[in-house]
């Protein structure tokens, strides 16, 4: 099959190449001189025009973007809207907010065009791996890309879990629990850096979990890779992004009433992270003094003080 990739960013590259390898023809875009280059070193056809993609793509043609979420998303598929022709598919596989699909869709269908949300996870493991995607829209949609997406996934990987918006929804609600479930890891294994007198081999722990322990996962397996000798671990700022997929989770389970402590939890311990120095972390060590006539440390000299209390 014949596919337009739009993006050739680390994960549109590393997908194009998968296609490829998997038998099928990848007409690629992108802004940047260099990243079409690499493309074509792969076997992709590359193209510097919106325009030179769609016209070397037959209907019904197939569109998958891969772009930032937003409006470098929304331009795209605007774009795209005035070039396709009736019938041919658009796929949005960022991470989009999932309430975007149906309105996107709707604007789509009014040109006759065809869209599917594609969540897509795998990062850079992909490539080898695959890429597990979450595929929402219509029947007809994802028939018509479904060897597409096969070759895109690995065996098991792939579902078309609903309607348009039900692909970014499920995708939402993974990286919310993505969160969750490395900042259980983060949090044990400071536990047990903590526990000098023991000396533990924290990487040697990461190992050998990853064998019939039920902690086991991927995430284990990549917290094994961080934490091996050489891996540059202890230069690593301890400054956690949040993309944007864990606010939305969170927003859903309060817009729900659905109690979500750990996801809330994880959220907010990477907002943490992004203090350079936190207002409330200074104001519970100064109630304390006032209270308790307990000892702070000033910036100034990173010593301890004691003020008067009232």
């Amino acid at each position: 099959m014949r596919i337009g990739m739009v993006g050739l960013g680390k994960m549109g590259a590393n997908m194009s190449r998968r296609l490829i390898e998997k038998g099928h023809e990848v007409v690629g875009f992108d802004l940047g001189a260099e990243a079409r280059q690499a493309v074509a070193g792969y076997g992709a056809e590359t193209v510097d025009t919106l325009e030179a993609l769609v016209d070397k793509l037959s209907a019904p043609r197939v569109v998958w973007v891969m772009v930032p979420a937003g409006a470098p998303t929304d331009e795209t598929v605007e774009r795209l809207s005035t070039l396709l022709d009736r019938g041919d598919v658009v796929i949005d596989g960022g991470n989009s907010n999932y309430k975007e699909a149906a309105p996107m869709e709707a604007r789509l269908a009014e040109r006759g065009l065809q869209f599917i949300d594609a969540g897509t996870s795998g990062g850079v493991w992909g490539l080898e791996n695959g890429y597990c995607l979450m595929v929402g829209g219509t029947k007809e949609a994802v028939g018509i890309a479904e060897p597409i997406l096969r070759a895109l996934a690995p065996e098991g990987g792939y579902a078309h879990v609903g309607p348009a918006g039900a692909g970014h929804f499920v995708k939402m609600v993974h990286n919310g629990i993505e969160y969750g479930l490395m900042e259980a890891y983060a949090e044990g294994f400071e536990i047990m850096a903590a526990a000098e007198e023991f000396q533990l081999d924290l990487h040697e722990i990461a190992s050998i979990w990853r064998y019939g322990s039920v902690v086991r996962s991927w995430l284990l397996e990549l917290t094994e890779r961080a934490l091996s000798p050489g891996s540059g671990f202890e230069q690593i700022k301890p400054y956690v992004v949040d993309s944007g997929e864990g606010r939305w989770t969170l927003q859903e389970a309060v817009d729900r009433g659905v109690p979500a402590y750990v996801i809330a939890a994880s959220l907010f311990r990477r907002f943490e992270s992004q203090q350079d120095a936190s207002f409330a972390d200074r104001l519970l060590a100064a109630l304390r003094n006032q209270f308790g006539g307990h000892a702070v440390r000033t910036e100034a000299t990173s010593s301890t003080a004691t003020t008067g209390a009232p």
